[in-house]
């Protein structure tokens, strides 16, 4: 038989539930014949590949700052950055992922250290990234020859087969979120790779990259860039423009005049200024912030999403799992698990997802209270 090559690969199982075939010896003969030839029926696998709604292998789960940080840096001590491990990334490995370096079934997040004097060398993927910063200073990445100050509160992009790199002209390290869809991309089949230069291609250090000054200025797009771009043309979103937008959201809100999505609750999405839409086409990305005391209404959709802790201090609900989050800690949502967000101090999220994705599949679906959207 065409299988015989590839015995035990397959393996089925003969089930006694509703709509299931009689066990008999000619039904476990058939079940071995599929097996050799590497077939699969429907009828013993359909709970499994059709389930009623979403069951993601990914669990809930929350990575502690206080406890990451320090084994970062001890890796800034033992492990070099060059050419062949190229980056000193940190991979959160979801617990129901079978150790695969996923913090979701689609996203890939990752602390990133950088020591005072090392360079990152330059490479370039179909992975679409970011990088959000926590705290602190003094690093450059040079996306595609343009170099983008890295400060505390800003999202910084690398979309797909764009060349980067990064550089810390500091005295101290820094540490960082990384954020891209490297287990989507592997899934689909779909990675390519390419090494650039050693050294990064500018070492330049100023206060706005080109982009910005092409592209950050708000309500306003230069007649030269009319055309629309796959993934957002800017590199760098500021922090002061973030916290400015959600600020005047709360202060709206208590004028009482519309603007935040709940009681207590701002949020600001990052979009491409050329279409309006995500900032890539693989990952939506947003801020969050919550007066004091302020609950969020649970929530859950399609789609998976990684969360983290900018500032302050609250309770996180997840499906069954419940945590206290402070800053810097790292939260995990899989598909159609119920989310709840409370504010114990004034808090500060900042989120990523794989939305987009659903969406121009037409399989989004989002849940509210009860109310489905």
């Amino acid at each position: 038989m065409s299988g015989d090559s590839f015995s035990g690969i397959v393996r089925i199982e003969a089930g006694d539930g509703p709509g299931q075939p009689e066990r008999t010896s000619e039904l476990d003969a058939l079940y071995r014949s599929f097996e050799q030839e590497l077939l699969v029926p429907l009828w013993t696998e359909i709970g499994d590949l059709m389930p009623t709604s979403p069951k993601s292998e990914a669990l809930p789960h929350v990575w502690r700052w206080n406890e990451i940080l320090p084994l970062a840096e001890r890796a800034g001590d033992l492990v070099p950055v060059g050419r062949g491990g190229e980056r000193r990334a940190i991979a959160l490995a979801n617990p129901g992922l079978g150790g695969r370096p996923y913090a979701t079934s689609t996203l890939w997040a990752a602390i990133q250290y950088l020591c005072p004097g090392e360079v990152a060398p330059e490479h370039r993927h179909t992975q679409n990234a970011f990088r959000f910063v926590l705290e602190g200073e003094g690093v450059w990445t040079v996306v595609n020859g343009d170099p983008v100050a890295m400060r505390r509160g800003d999202l910084l992009l690398t979309p797909g087969w764009q060349w980067h790199g990064h550089h810390n002209i500091a005295t101290r390290p820094m540490a960082w979120l990384d954020g891209l869809d490297i287990p989507f991309v592997h899934a689909t089949d779909s990675a390519f790779f390419e090494f650039g230069p050693d050294q990064v291609s500018s070492t330049r250090t100023p206060d706005r990259s080109r982009s910005e000054r092409i592209w950050a200025h708000p309500g306003l797009r230069a007649v030269s860039q009319l055309a629309d771009t796959p993934s957002s043309p800017i590199a760098a979103y500021r922090w002061e423009h973030t916290d400015a937008a959600l600020r005047d959201q709360l202060d709206l809100e208590r004028e009482g005049h519309p603007g935040v999505v709940e009681p207590g609750h701002a949020a600001v999405r990052y979009i491409n200024p050329t279409t309006g839409g995500d900032v890539m086409p693989t990952i939506r990305a947003e801020f969050h912030r919550l007066r004091d005391g302020a609950l969020t209404a649970a929530r859950r959709e399609v789609g998976s999403s990684v969360w983290q802790v900018f500032e302050g201090r609250g309770r996180v609900t997840v499906g069954d799992r419940e945590w206290t989050v402070e800053t810097g800690d790292v939260f995990v949502v899989p598909s159609w698990q119920p989310l709840t967000v409370g504010a114990e101090t004034a808090l500060d999220l900042f989120r990523f997802s794989d939305t987009p994705i659903f969406e121009r599949l037409h399989q989004a679906r989002v849940h509210e209270d009860g109310v489905p959207r």
